[in-house]
């Protein structure tokens, strides 16, 4: 519990934990024409490099939860180590001061999935799941997003049909990142197809390695394959593996969303929503002799203002997080400010670069920037698109009236 353990004590137990496997950080600054000058939103990996990564992400998570900086605030009878929230910021703290391994292939299993099982499983599939999870020993992925249902989750129509004690799941899903490499899917399907879309809904937790279960992966137009489609052909799950009420799984849903914003709109996507950040695009302007041009340099500033207003909006939103607070409607401020700041970046690029966007021809710090101009498109989509996220804002954060529906 906290009172066995004073926070400067926790702190220095830390700081002793990371010294003896990581080196330290030390402050840098990319030189131009120097080192890889790739600048992207999305993982655009090998398989055999995505693999590399899982495994060291893996060892490396096994490492900190043995040191039992793995789910510090965490409830103890499922692994975690039941501190408050100040903890969990005080290693993030001197963490960031140290090199270690990405963690990235956890970033949904732990940040979406491992809320919703807490929040809404049974104690046994807690017990199960919840301690491998946070160790590393398994990922999970989320298994919402269909060809015909995108953002209007409720238009799903993966089947889910009680055969006694099991579930019997037949469908389709889509965009599903990190499907390749999980061990196990939250999945929302249609229990009920005589109830209003809303109704009728049944969340499930699923073994991505049971019979019936094939992953495709899907290639992006900036050439590389983050996300994945996934069929299911009569795949059986257990009852005890429901998550929530049968019927009523759009409210599970909603944890589970408010946390993928939470994740994504903090930046959690990677890239940040400005790409190498604002010092780059600077001296991408110097280099090319435009730095001097007022137009150029309005926009830069309004890169600057506006990544840093996302920024600090970020940190209140995941301060009410870290403070026990369930992530709410402001997730969807985040999360659209994360894909305006994308397009500003991407605008500002292209008017920078002009052909030398579409044509390699060798420079450095140029024809790379095409990989983070053609994923921006992909994160308006990802995690609810723009014109969803301003309704949400608009009805539950403005209080306008709800959108007119098309029935």
């Amino acid at each position: 519990m906290s009172d066995t353990i004073s926070i400067d004590d926790f702190r220095a137990e830390a700081e002793r934990f990371l010294a003896s496997r990581v080196s330290r950080r030390t402050e840098e600054r990319q030189e131009w024409g120097q080192g890889s000058d790739r600048v992207g939103l999305l993982d655009e990996k090998s398989r055999e490099e995505e693999q590399a990564e899982v495994e060291a992400a893996k060892a490396w998570r096994q490492a900190v939860f043995d040191a039992g900086f793995g789910w510090i605030t965490g409830p103890t009878e499922y692994g975690g180590r039941g501190l408050p929230a100040a903890y969990d910021r005080a290693y993030r703290e001197v963490e960031a001061g140290f090199r270690t391994p990405d963690q990235g292939p956890f970033a949904i299993g732990l940040g979406m999935v491992a809320p919703t099982i807490l929040a809404h499983a049974i104690d046994e599939v807690r017990r199960a799941y919840l301690r491998p999870l946070w160790r590393g020993e398994i990922i999970g992925c989320q298994l919402f997003s269909e060809p015909v249902a995108g953002s209007d989750l409720a238009g799903i129509q993966t089947r889910a049909t009680r055969d006694g004690d099991e579930w019997i799941l037949t469908g389709q899903k889509v965009w599903t990142s990190g499907a390749q490499y999980s061990d196990i899917g939250e999945i929302i399907t249609r229990t009920d197809p005589d109830k209003p879309k809303h109704k009728g809904l049944t969340m499930f937790l699923m073994d991505m390695h049971a019979p019936g279960v094939e992953v495709r992966p899907l290639r992006q137009m900036t050439g590389g394959a983050s996300f994945n489609e996934v069929f299911l052909n009569e795949v059986r799950v257990p009852d005890s593996h429901r998550l929530g009420d049968v019927d009523e799984g759009w409210g599970v849903a909603l944890t589970t969303l408010m946390n993928e914003r939470a994740s994504i709109g903090g930046g959690g996507a990677g890239g940040g929503g400005a790409g190498a950040g604002t010092g780059r695009l600077i001296e991408m302007a110097q280099r090319l002799g435009v730095a001097s041009d007022p137009i150029v340099r309005q926009k830069l500033v309004g890169v600057f203002v506006h990544a840093t207003v996302a920024r600090y909006t970020n940190l209140r939103a995941m301060a009410k997080i870290k403070a026990g607070q369930t992530p709410g409607p402001e997730m969807s401020i985040a999360k659209l400010a994360l894909t305006q700041n994308g397009q500003r970046t991407a605008a500002l690029v292209s008017d920078l670069l002009g052909p030398r966007l579409s044509a390699d021809s060798g420079e450095w710090g140029t024809y790379a920037w095409s990989e983070f101009v053609l994923g921006v498109p992909g994160m308006r989509v990802a995690g609810g698109t723009d014109e969803v996220m301003r309704n949400i804002v608009g009805e539950r954060v403005l209080g306008l009236p709800k959108e007119p529906s098309p029935r």
